[in-house]
């Protein structure tokens, strides 16, 4: 610590240390390294905080000069200016246009505009192009402390009601804190770059509008909302534009239409009209997932799906999820009163009721329930994704009654069979996070310790990377999450495994230690899938449609090429189908290449098609979905190398 007191110590990375002028900001600590640094500097980190070049810093302070090679500070920076940048280019095209907030989000901002007419795709042009313009003149980036008075004055003057308010809700205690574009103003907490030539004018790209209420109430104006993605070069933003290309194409609400999967209509909003192929998915997965959980010692159950609030009061469920739940009012007749039953969101409380019927010993231990159990959730409306985000699904949910010594072998069982059933599904990668104990929660300190401990040393015995997530476990227990990687890079969030302490206390489930004495279970709370509904889409999008045969719904085609084979055709289905295979004949009177293409948009796996020739020589020729290459082959061979691929993973030989 410096001894003057109108001087402070820096200490660098490397460990070293300068006294300078209190005061000081990290332009000035820049410039004193050296002009290039001064010329490249960005911004600085001070104490962990992320800092403006031009903010003083009064006292003793660890820091380090942020460059554009420092990537999460520089694209923080880049899309923050952006935002403010947009807003000027606004108003230096609509000088009426008023301005709200444009924060930074994951790939870029929005910012928020009070203007009477909407913006049309070709204002966008027209901002980009003014943006750019912007970026080229490299106008100062300045700053400056107001009092909130003079601050006021000035927005009001300005006609700026917006800011008004949003000055009126910052804190007596923080700074109001204005910046300048050059001649352009704005409020905000900074921190943003030197000038508007330190953003890359070719690395960002605005992508759509949205209708916004002020400050998220329905009640205040509705603003429209302008979308922007920046990255620190050209290339990086080519490749996230082709990335959401690959996403559209992808997208499992449009291929559900085009291979006739499923439907959403207003009159059941986000529940799921299975049509015929989708549901072939559907069963095809729930017989898979119910062979393996057979296999790893689950007993199957089923549960009601209304039940009496008093219930849902008895585990806490009400208290907390109630604004969740979907209500159901009843007159009993016999008892003269009105009955109040809740659709169940969650299986759990009904799987201890089924623990709970008889004595149960520690010899029963551990005993695995396992439900593919309909729940029923209130989402937002606007929340809701096709397959992704619904009301109504169906879990693959299981809870494992146990002794606290049992933990971690069911935990390891439990990663296991999770690793099998996401590489049988085409998911090679996935990522766990296991998140510990939050500051409120039940249970004495012992148990977390040896529960967190347990769910740990059973991850380190299979693999040995994860990431530990302080503090974000449930309130009665630690837990494991499990994210899959697809095709393209994106990461879902399917399995989880938590360590429950709190359920059984609640409901009062017990079993008969070896002392003969009562003792509470330890509930472990298990899924995969997820929902069979939201893991559908996800196989969906990671397949971009192309289903592994043992889930294509529409596994084998068949199709004539002149109407003399339509016989041949009929007897190589039934041929197919004996052998186990989905197939169908097309014996329209179409072109064989108008068959294919319906059919390849249809995601079909394999197109057998038979003319004249294959008729004569007892063959079919095969042409499988994305590949430009045929092969003619007798059509016994066919039927027995296709019902071998049709296999279900778990049902193929090793």
């Amino acid at each position: 610590m410096a001894d003057d007191l109108s001087q402070i110590s820096l200490t660098f990375p490397d460990g070293a240390s300068r006294a300078f002028p209190a005061g000081t900001t990290p332009a000035d600590v820049a410039a004193s390294i050296s002009p290039s640094l001064a010329k490249k500097a960005i911004s600085a980190t001070v104490d962990g905080a992320h800092w403006d070049l031009a903010w003083p810093i009064e006292s003793d302070a660890e820091i380090a000069i942020n460059t554009m090679k420092d990537l999460d500070p520089s694209l923080e920076l880049i899309r923050h200016d952006l935002a403010h940048i947009m807003a000027r280019a606004v108003q230096e095209i609509w000088p009426e246009v008023k301005v709200t907030i444009g924060p930074v989000i994951e790939n870029g901002w929005y910012y928020d505009f009070d203007r009477a007419e909407p913006f049309t795709p070709e204002d966008l042009g027209q901002i980009e192009a003014k943006m750019k313009e912007i970026i080229n003149r490299r106008d100062p980036v300045t700053t400056e402390v107001w009092d909130r008075e003079r601050a006021v004055k000035y927005y009001e003057a300005n006609n700026e009601p917006y800011k008004v308010e949003l000055i009126e809700a910052i804190p007596g205690d923080q700074p109001i804190r204005m910046y300048w574009h050059g001649h352009w103003q704005d409020l905000c907490r900074g921190p943003h770059l030197q000038h508007t030539g330190q953003v890359p004018a070719d690395a960002f790209k605005l992508m759509k509008v949205a209708g916004a209420y002020w400050r998220g109430d329905s009640n205040r104006p509705m603003l429209q909302r302008i979308y922007g993605v920046a990255f620190q070069n050209r290339q990086q933003l080519k490749n996230y534009l082709t990335f959401l290309e690959e996403a559209e194409k992808r997208d499992h609400r449009r291929l559900g239409r085009e291979m006739e999967l499923f439907h959403f209509q207003e009159e059941a909003p986000g529940m799921v009209f299975w049509h015929p192929n989708g549901w072939t998915i559907y069963r095809e997965l729930e017989d898979y997932m119910r062979r393996k959980l057979s296999k790893a010692g689950y007993k199957e159950i089923k549960t009601p799906q209304v039940v009496d609030r008093k219930l849902w009061e008895a585990s806490g469920h009400w208290d907390k999820y109630r604004e969740n739940m979907f209500i159901t009012e009843i007159d009993e007749e016999h008892a003269n009163e009105k009955r109040i039953n809740a659709l169940k969101p969650m299986n759990c409380p009904c799987h201890v009721q089924v623990f709970n019927q008889g004595i149960k010993s520690y010899r029963d231990l551990p005993l695995r329930l396992a439900e593919f159990g309909s729940c029923h959730r209130y989402e937002a409306h606007g929340a809701l994704h096709g397959l992704m985000r619904v009301r109504g699904f169906t879990q693959d949910d299981a809870h494992i009654f146990c002794t606290e010594d049992q933990i971690e072998q069911e935990c390891a069982s439990f990663i296991s069979l999770l690793s099998d059933i996401y590489r049988d599904s085409g998911f090679a990668k996935f990522d766990i996070k296991l998140s510990t104990r939050p500051e409120v929660r039940v249970g004495s300190d012992e148990v977390w310790d040896k529960a967190e401990a347990a769910l740990e040393k059973a991850i380190l015995n299979i693999r040995n990377d994860f990431e530990i997530d302080p503090g974000e476990g449930a309130f009665y227990g630690p837990k494991l999450d499990f994210k899959l990687t697809d095709a393209i890079g994106r990461e879902w969030q399917c399995g989880t495994f938590q360590a429950d302490f709190n359920l059984p206390e609640r409901l009062d489930a017990t079993y008969i230690g070896q002392d003969g004495e009562k003792h509470r279970p330890v509930m472990l709370h298990r899924a995969i899938l997820g929902s069979f509904e939201r893991f559908i889409g996800i196989l969906i999008e990671n397949y971009a449609g192309r289903m592994p045969m043992w889930l294509a719904p529409r596994q084998v085609v068949v199709a004539s090429i002149v109407s003399d084979a339509d016989a041949f055709v009929l007897e190589a289905v039934q041929k197919l189908q004996h052998a186990g295979l989905r197939a169908e004949a097309d014996i329209r009177n179409e072109k064989i290449n108008y068959k294919v293409r319906e059919h390849s948009v249809g995601k079909v796996p394999v197109i057998l098609a038979v003319g004249q020739r294959e008729v004569q020589d007892g063959t079919v020729t095969v042409r499988r979905l994305g590949e430009k290459q045929t092969q003619t082959v007798p059509l016994d061979q066919i039927v027995e190398e296709l019902a071998r691929e049709a296999l279900p993973p778990d049902l193929a030989p090793e």
